[in-house]
């Protein structure tokens, strides 16, 4: 195989979306390196250090950001795509997570049965596990949001809901977007979870058709519609590079420039705001309390940089006027302004470009 080395980074949180009962305990956290490449023979961009023996999804792990309504009209967004491709068809959503959007589907009217192994309720109908198609599940069509970007093989994964279903059926799959993240030189999205990076290319060069395609969450995610009957192994026969910026980095120095504040709080204490916390302590600027309006996560502590998670009644009494509030994505700012009050300096740590 042939590598194009993309980027470095060493010493990240292994599972950042795991939350942590004390500082101690945070800062201790398993971690990994990260070496992003891209496969000149397929295309595809991943992690080629990431070693799968040590990401553990389960209970105590929390990545549902349904909190916001930001991100619920995200999801209904997603649900009218569903509604449009997928009507009449029975459905499998994996990686269904705590069951929020699954159950929005049902609402709809979708026959849906789903698996997670982070799952906590009780529905009859959906499985805690990973999933294979031993698990004998399957519908005429498969939900995939924010799955396939954690899975070591994901070709032989998709491969693998095909034999389930017999070969046929559409899927519906969300990953972020990659050429997002290096056009906005987003260093705060680049993490260990994330073994894959996918562009659009990519998928059209493991389908040979993908039915329909776009950009959602204000360009931050991809999405395709494909039919798993079409799936096949992604050959670049023409040139195809990932355009990945050689000043990846350049963002931070902008970011501590903004803050002037005599207190600092990450606002979003999901994958971006780990990542965040921790390269900014590294660039000697660490930051107070994070916060978060998951109830799951408030109390807790962030991995590595052991920030303390508040819920933003707990947060917002302990930051003065004109205090420095880092906003983890773009996309919820006008919430966090009016949580807030309007009263702090909002840097947002996604809007970087040249």
């Amino acid at each position: 195989m042939k590598f194009r080395e993309l980027f470095n980074a060493k010493g990240l949180p292994v599972m950042q979306n795991r939350r942590f009962p004390d500082e101690a305990s945070a800062r201790a956290c398993p971690r990994g390196d990260i070496s992003l490449v891209q496969d000149m023979e397929t295309g595809l961009v991943y992690n080629n250090a990431f070693d799968p023996s040590l990401v553990e999804y389960g209970a105590g792990y929390e990545s549902e950001p349904a909190c916001s309504g930001a991100f619920r009209r995200h999801l209904e967004e997603v649900k009218e795509i569903i509604q449009k491709r997928f009507s009449g068809r029975s459905l499998v959503e994996i990686g269904c997570g705590k069951g929020y959007f699954l159950e929005q589907l049902r609402g709809a009217g979708f026959s849906v049965n789903g698996v997670d192994p982070s799952y906590e309720g009780s529905s009859p109908d959906i499985i805690k596990a990973r999933f294979s198609a031993g698990l004998g599940i399957s519908g005429d069509g498969a939900v995939l949001r924010h799955v396939l970007e954690h899975v070591a093989d994901p070709v032989s994964f998709l491969r693998e809901i095909a034999a389930a279903n017999g070969g046929k059926g559409l899927v519906y799959i969300e990953v972020p977007c990659f050429d997002w993240i290096c056009g906005r030189r987003a260093w705060m999205d680049i993490f260990y979870e994330h073994v894959n990076y996918f562009r659009l290319s990519d998928f059209r060069r493991m389908f040979g058709e993908v039915l329909e395609s776009g950009h959602l969450f204000g360009g931050q995610f991809l999405y395709v519609v494909a039919d798993l009957a079409g799936l096949r192994d992604p050959v670049m026969s023409e040139p195809d590079p990932a355009a990945f910026p050689a000043d990846f980095l350049a963002g931070i120095g902008p970011l501590l420039a903004s803050a002037g504040g005599k207190h600092k709080a990450v606002w979003g204490a999901a994958s971006r705001g780990v990542i965040f916390a921790l390269y900014m302590e590294r660039a000697g600027c660490r930051a107070d309390l994070a916060v978060d309006i998951d109830p799951a996560k408030q109390g807790k502590y962030l991995a590595a940089s052991g920030l303390r998670v508040l819920s933003p009644a707990a947060a917002l009494p302990q930051l003065r006027d004109g205090d420095d509030i880092f906003v983890m994505n773009s996309n919820y700012l006008k919430e966090i302004v009016e949580l807030s009050g309007n009263r702090f300096n909002y840097i947002r740590a996604d809007h970087y470009e040249l």
